[in-house]
């Protein structure tokens, strides 16, 4: 396991330091692998594509398919990438569209709750809003299962925002621990809880799907205001990011109010651009009685 993991820090370095027309070049034949060779979770996805959208036919199903193994594989290249990426590169490939929303909320001294989605590369966005944002940038993230895989990604997550991760189990004691400074504090809403965290359900892309409720919770005991961070890729390894204001009053919104539209945002954002989400994730797996 070593040296398999010794082998896995020396290529990704490797990669990361050649310039980005050659990292598509590799982008394009790690595609050719997941989708063609090793399948990856190709049941999932055209389970997740077919089910979401009834009114595609086979081959358009197809198409988004093989247009979302590409992305995915330019992501997976991408977070590689930001092991030797400068500050300066990253931000000019990311653009964000409406900033002044960020902006007057800061003027207002507002804490903020940003909403996205698995669209596009979600990892880079968090990290170029703490290079810009006057705000502390703080992320919600899963640690992941395999302890050298979450060691390398922390380092790459925090390389320009050290100290920036909050653990998704102790997210709302470190919300609270810093709600007198003023935050935005990024969840990507679209995870899938466990059946013992179940307490909401709504209609997402024609499906009976179960949601968290914590940035409602959290944004209404807190009064912070709640966004949405719309991810598109303009082409590849540029992106835009649209930022949508829910509220700048949560306290007085009615109940599930801002579940249902950062979700339903989010749903937008898909059929839009539907090859630019994480359909390999199981997103549907538990069903409502």
């Amino acid at each position: 396991m070593f040296i398999y993991h010794y082998c896995f820090s020396a290529l990704a370095w490797f990669i990361s330091i050649l310039p980005f027309s050659i990292i598509y070049i590799i982008s394009d034949i790690l595609y050719f692998k997941l989708y063609y060779v090793f399948c990856y979770r190709k049941k999932v996805v055209f389970k997740n594509l077919r089910n979401s959208f009834p009114d595609k036919n086979e081959r358009e199903i197809k198409s988004i398919a093989k247009k979302y193994y590409r992305n995915l594989s330019d992501v997976i290249i991408e977070v590689i990438k930001l092991k030797s990426i400068s500050r300066e590169q990253l931000e000019k490939r990311v653009n964000f569209k409406n900033y002044e929303v960020i902006n007057e909320l800061y003027k207002s001294k507002k804490s903020i709750i940003a909403a996205m989605g698995h669209c596009g590369n979600w990892e880079w966005m968090s990290m170029v809003l703490a290079m810009i944002s006057k705000y502390k940038v703080l992320a919600v993230v899963k640690p992941l299962s395999d302890k050298f895989f979450e060691r390398y990604i922390t380092k790459l997550r925090t390389k320009f925002n050290p100290g920036s991760l909050i653990e998704f189990k102790k997210t709302f004691q470190t919300v609270i621990r810093n709600k007198d400074k003023l935050t935005l504090n990024i969840f990507v809403a679209d995870q899938t809880p466990t059946k013992s965290e179940i307490n909401y359900w709504t209609k997402f892309l024609n499906q009976d799907t179960p949601v968290f409720l914590g940035i409602e919770k959290i944004a209404k005991y807190l009064d912070f205001a709640v966004i949405y961070l719309d991810i598109k890729r303009v082409k590849r390894g540029f992106y835009q990011v649209e930022i949508i204001k829910i509220t700048d009053n949560p306290k007085q919104s009615p109940q599930y109010e801002i579940t249902e539209k950062h979700v339903h945002l989010l749903e937008e954002s898909i059929i839009q651009n539907p090859d630019n989400w994480l359909w390999s994730h199981r997103r549907w797996k538990h069903k409502k009685n």
